[in-house]
């Protein structure tokens, strides 16, 4: 009987250890969630795995060296208002502004 608990006991230990450094929980809305997973290649994949994919779209840097966290950021933001139509071109802005 003992042998049995200090081996389940090891078993268990390896997988909350395993589990500790692996899992986590974030908080999304059920849209968000449901928008995620029709990005998944597969049933199987998981979100994680998905996640990693749409940060890889996110570059890390070029032929000069590697982009700080807070470039990386900012690059991210300023396609999101590209999208969103929140800029103008330069060509509009000299019109606008008579040049």
């Amino acid at each position: 009987m003992l042998t049995w608990f200090l081996h389940y006991s090891k078993l268990y230990a390896g997988y909350v250890q395993l589990m500790v450094g692996m899992a986590t929980t974030i908080q999304i809305r059920p849209a968000t969630r449901e928008r995620l997973a029709s990005l998944k290649s597969s049933p199987r994949e998981t979100y994680d795995d998905l996640l990693n994919k749409l940060l890889a779209l996110v570059p890390r840097g070029d032929d000069e060296g590697p982009y700080t966290d807070a470039f990386r950021i900012g690059l991210l933001n300023a396609r999101l208002d590209v999208r969103a139509g929140r800029v103008s071109a330069h060509a509009a802005i000299k019109k606008r502004m008579g040049l």
